[in-house]
């Protein structure tokens, strides 16, 4: 169940304004927004409360693009929103939603649908609308510099020439401080156009990688949704960086 409730004095800057280690934090009157998720008393009768996530992958609408390399983003929000009972069946901000939870703790899974460069006029307004920190924005997307199939998180970094990635730092005053998942898809073979390769679908071998990798994702996601940047992300990360080298 998910209710909404009154937060003193903070509340979330939109439109933008320059980057600083308070992004979307300012002072507000008593009438601010956002969303948690209603749990039972704990023995000292407060409610608990969790931050929520905003999880965003990175894609193209339409069937044209579907199953592409550049829509991975998209897919692991599908595996996501499946394996947790998410129903994606909202527009909101120029963007497919839907509203659940990992454990306890509130996530709102979104896939952009103003196409791959235009990515940050979804998630600035989401992340303001719903009152999400900086910290609590995962992005997930395609990353070429990764092979095909390999995972990273990381908790903040540059877009790489990522437009996808660069449009959402864009909208978030440049800040560069947000979470994020790459999934490795690999480099366009010999000489063959950029733009080519990533609007191409996935060879059967690699496929079945990529099916593999987004299972891992999920638990993954599962991981930082409930426990943060602890020893277990580093370790996701070592063994996704040697998934494919053999003993």
């Amino acid at each position: 169940m998910w209710y909404a409730v009154s937060a003193p004095n903070c509340c979330i800057s939109y439109p933008r304004r320059p980057c600083s280690p308070r992004f979307l934090i300012k002072c507000s009157g008593p009438t601010s927004f956002r969303v948690q998720a209603s749990l039972p008393e704990n023995d000292n009768g407060a409610k608990v409360e969790y931050t929520p996530w905003l999880i965003v992958g990175l894609g193209n609408p339409g069937n044209k693009y579907h199953g592409t390399r550049h829509n991975i983003g998209f897919e692991m929000i599908d595996s996501i929103a499946k394996t947790q009972g998410v129903v994606m069946n909202t527009i909101q901000s120029k963007a497919l939603v839907g509203i659940g939870s990992i454990g306890e703790v509130p996530i709102l899974l979104a896939k952009p649908q103003a196409y791959m460069n235009y990515s940050g006029e979804s998630v600035g307004p989401l992340a303001a609308y719903y009152q999400v920190p900086l910290r609590h924005i995962l992005l997930v997307y395609d990353e070429m510099s990764l092979p095909n199939g390999v995972l990273r998180i990381q908790p903040k970094g540059g877009h790489g020439y990522h437009n996808g990635v660069k449009s959402v730092m864009g909208h978030l005053d440049g800040c560069r401080e947000f979470p994020r998942l790459c999934i490795g898809i690999g480099n366009p073979p010999g000489t063959m156009d950029m733009k080519a390769y990533l609007l191409q679908r996935f060879s059967t071998v690699e496929r079945h990688q990529i099916d593999a990798a987004l299972d891992q994702g999920v638990e993954a996601v599962r991981t930082l949704v409930l426990n943060g940047f602890d020893q277990s992300i580093t370790s996701f990360n070592l063994r996704q960086k040697y998934k494919y080298h053999k003993v």
